[in-house]
């Protein structure tokens, strides 16, 4: 397993190609590093990214064209498999993932993902491209999973830093069910400060926030005096917020998504899945999202 290090004026990355994972983000002036180490305590890894699947199908299983397919992972494959450095510059890398023999026993299509990574002054680039290069076609979901540390520095407390919106007053999340992993048609508020949420331990006792039907597109983790450090943007149509449901867990992952778990009541197949997205033969899918170190 190759790790692949880029870097640039001022921030510099190390990509592992298992997954193409970002595993490292670090300032250069001050060494600071913003992705979380993968502490197996909390959580193993830093930035897997989901695909073909966002979070668990209900009874980990579809049908699509009469056939049934069992024991599909959370989150797909592609965190898991080895990706091809296909071109890498002063400034970028990108990596492919092409279907196999063993991603076809559980996602029946022939595609192409690329992921590619581009540093340009305080900023990442995170891109991603999907290609249907099969004659039908072609249903998935794509998810991005960065968890960055939280709390910054040494001897502060997650619970003194906040997360902040762009959206002033209130956000609505979709409840998990945290016994299968599946989404309730139950909701709750939260009241945000100027766009402010503080990370209270209990905010992930149930589980993600999970911010559906475009609520926001840009979220940034703030210290305790209100300042932000980092933020990510995305036009996206769903956004998880999570972290380990230990108390005090020292990162925080601002989860880009273009597709959700099943709903608790979801019965259809894989094309009737909320969220999902289609791709006519060799046609393609194209997103891009920003981390800006502030």
């Amino acid at each position: 397993m190759a790790v692949y290090e880029l870097k640039g004026d001022a921030l510099s990355i190390r990509v592992d190609g298992n997954g193409a994972e970002l595993k490292s983000l670090t300032e250069n002036a001050t060494g600071q590093e913003y992705m979380w180490d993968a502490d197996a305590e909390y959580w193993p890894r830093t930035s897997p990214v989901l695909f073909p699947f966002v979070g668990r199908l209900k009874e980990q299983k579809y049908v699509y064209n009469g056939k049934t397919y069992e024991k599909i992972p959370q989150h797909g494959f592609a965190r898991d498999e080895e990706f091809t450095l296909t071109e890498q510059t002063e400034d970028s890398l990108r990596f492919c993932l092409r279907d196999s023999d063993k991603t076809r026993e559980c996602f029946p299509f022939s595609f192409c993902l690329e992921i590619a990574y581009r540093l340009a002054g305080k900023k990442l680039f995170v891109s991603f491209l999907v290609r249907n290069e099969g004659q039908e076609e072609m249903f998935f979901s794509l998810g991005a999973h960065p968890g960055f540390v939280c709390p910054k520095n040494t001897g502060e407390k997650r619970s003194d830093y906040y997360i902040g919106f762009d959206v002033d007053e209130k956000l609505i999340s979709r409840n998990i069910d945290m016994s299968t992993g599946l989404a309730k048609d139950q909701y709750t508020e939260y009241k945000l400060e100027q766009g402010l949420l503080p990370v209270a331990d209990d905010l992930f006792k149930n589980d993600a926030l999970v911010l559906e039907n475009n609520q926001v597109h840009r979220v940034s983790l703030l210290t305790p005096d209100k300042k932000p450090y980092l933020t990510l943007q995305m036009d996206a149509p769903v956004y998880g917020i999570w972290s380990s449901v230990k108390p005090g867990a020292p990162f925080i992952c601002i989860e880009p998504w273009f597709g959700r778990c099943d709903a608790l009541s979801f019965e259809g197949e894989l094309q009737d899945r909320e969220y999902q997205n289609c791709l006519q033969a060799g046609a393609q899918f194209h997103a891009e999202y920003a981390v800006t170190i502030e």
